[in-house]
């Protein structure tokens, strides 16, 4: 019984200190797919305090050297709340 309480205890200890990671589609043009990709990112923490951060899609394409834009991706990971990181994904020409 003693096994199975610290395996209950293991596992929700990894629950809680785990992060939380998730990529959506923003955008998308008829622009042909290029084999270009641009990323900008940044970080905040407690749930709001960004500074400097420039996770645009203008800085994604600069980075990229991209002058046209097909699609546009946003990538966010949490965790515990404390630590944000945003990250622009861009693919073009």
């Amino acid at each position: 019984m003693k096994k199975f309480k610290n395996f209950v205890v293991a596992g929700a200890l990894g629950a809680v200190l785990a992060g939380c990671s998730i990529t959506l589609p923003v955008n998308a043009t008829s622009a042909e797919t290029g084999g270009k990709v641009g990323r900008s990112s940044g970080s905040c923490y407690l749930h709001g305090l960004c500074f400097g951060v420039d996770a645009s899609i203008m800085s994604a394409a600069k980075n990229g050297n991209l002058k046209t834009i097909s699609t546009v991706d946003l990538k966010m990971k949490d965790i515990l709340g404390i630590i944000q990181t945003y990250e622009c994904i861009v693919t073009g020409n």
